[in-house]
């Protein structure tokens, strides 16, 4: 739709090239006295009256679009519903996440490395994005923290809080929080939901792998602990099962990670909550293209009678400074 600013972008064009032309003829009585013998400037030059005409008339636009449009109020930035990211923490409580024998050098407990790995992913991404769960899995699975936007709750509950004695003894069964999980993020939105299992290892089951739901679109699986040289703990030899975990992640369409010294790749934290975000010059509005032009138009006017003075011509009459006079 054209409306005041389009017309008087075109009246002022036309009026600013007919001033043009009319300084033209004027410039060309007396072209040699400027530009030399050649009687024409420098090249890139030449296309400086249109370049004043198009600024001129640009700024002219930008100021009348400027005025009609109603002030701009800023506000704290809100995050839509679509763009909300839902972070599924499954973490292994069991005893054996107690054992030091994580961390480089293995002076770390296995729950200590846990907590060292989320910290570097809560740095890593968009946390006003990011909602977060939390569940506790040993003999069972519990939820701890459904959905919240606090990270700190979550950063208390992994920071060394001894939850395995919310359970009964017995063997860890990492799929009954897998299942948690998938009961949890069912009614979220398609693609939005990201499952991080921490563990040191489990059996697996030869059936009855958890069926996740659509909202789902990656789990990555964490081993902590070492998996080389195991440490005994109720008789028992305990270490990092990296090949179970491994199959887990793989039985269900994610990736496994060694994090026992590593923190999360950049690559798998982008990949795992990466969030699709507008192009924002679909977000430029009548206002951002006004204020841009007006720049423009403004710069080019300041700076075109310098760079005409300087490099418009390259006739330079007189004498060089490092010549002398004839005697």
């Amino acid at each position: 739709m054209v409306g005041l600013p389009e017309i008087v972008f075109v009246a002022v064009l036309i009026i600013a090239l007919g001033c043009e032309w009319r300084h033209s003829a004027r410039v060309s009585r007396i072209s040699r006295l400027i530009f030399g013998p050649s009687e024409k400037p420098a090249l890139w030059a030449r296309a400086a009256p249109l370049a004043r005409c198009i600024a001129v008339a640009g700024a002219g636009w930008s100021l009348l679009t400027l005025l009609e449009i109603n002030p701009k109020v800023y506000k704290a930035k809100t995050i839509e519903e679509t763009e909300i990211q839902h972070v599924v923490i499954v973490l292994d409580v069991s005893p054996s996440m107690k054992l030091e024998d994580a961390g480089k050098g293995g002076s770390l407990s296995r729950r200590r490395q846990a907590f060292r790995l989320m910290e570097s992913f809560f740095k890593r991404v968009p946390m006003d994005q990011m909602r977060l769960s939390l569940i506790a899995v040993y003999n069972g699975a519990k939820p701890v923290v459904v959905d919240t936007r606090d990270a700190d709750v979550v950063r208390n509950f992994l920071d060394g809080v001894d939850m395995y004695t919310a359970f009964d003894s017995g063997k860890t069964h990492l799929f009954d929080g897998l299942e948690l999980a998938a009961e949890i993020s069912e009614d979220w939105q398609r693609d939005s939901t990201t499952i991080i299992l921490l563990s040191d290892g489990d059996t697996v089951p030869a059936k009855g792998m958890p069926q996740m739901p659509k909202s789902v679109k990656g789990i990555l699986v964490v081993g902590v602990g070492n998996p080389v040289t195991g440490t005994f703990l109720d008789g028992k030899n305990s270490k990092q099962d990296s090949s179970t975990l491994r199959q887990i992640a793989l039985r269900l369409g994610g990736s496994y990670h060694n994090g026992n010294e590593k923190n999360l790749p950049g690559e798998t934290i982008a990949h795992l909550t990466s969030v699709e975000n507008e192009s924002p010059f679909k977000k430029l509005t009548r206002r951002e293209y006004a204020l841009a032009a007006l720049a423009i138009s403004t710069i080019i006017l300041a700076m075109l009678p310098v760079m005409l003075v300087r490099f418009g011509t390259l006739w330079k009459p007189g004498i060089p400074p490092s010549s002398k006079p004839s005697k």
